[in-house]
């Protein structure tokens, strides 16, 4: 029996869930470009393990890259995580952009 392709690519899979685009988009917003990994996880309301998880993942995608400093371990985007989470952004801001125009359509048709 042949194996079925998957519908979607890994990248696609990823970034298209809440918990991966929280995470990458909390990095973004991190004020010196580090942040730690238990900070991220209260962002995405998610377990610390779950967000280790997923941050090893972006790193073997060369999405960020971990700095540790004796016991202190932070996170950063690379330049391509940059480029991803920028992009995301955009894409999300979309979305609610045409969301709010679907329900201001709606209000005027009441």
């Amino acid at each position: 029996m042949a194996k079925k392709e998957p519908k979607t690519g890994i990248l696609e899979e990823i970034f298209l869930r809440e918990k991966p685009a929280k995470i990458l988009l909390g990095m973004k917003s991190a004020k010196d470009g580090s942040v730690y990994a238990t900070i991220l996880s209260k962002e995405a309301d998610c377990t610390y393990s779950h967000t280790v998880k997923i941050l090893n993942l972006f790193q073997k995608m060369g999405l960020v890259k971990f700095e540790k400093s004796g016991r202190i371990k932070k996170v950063m985007l690379t330049d391509d995580g940059w480029d991803i989470a920028h992009n995301l952004e955009a894409i999300i801001k979309k979305f609610n952009q045409i969301e709010a125009s679907l329900e201001q359509e709606q209000q005027k048709k009441k």
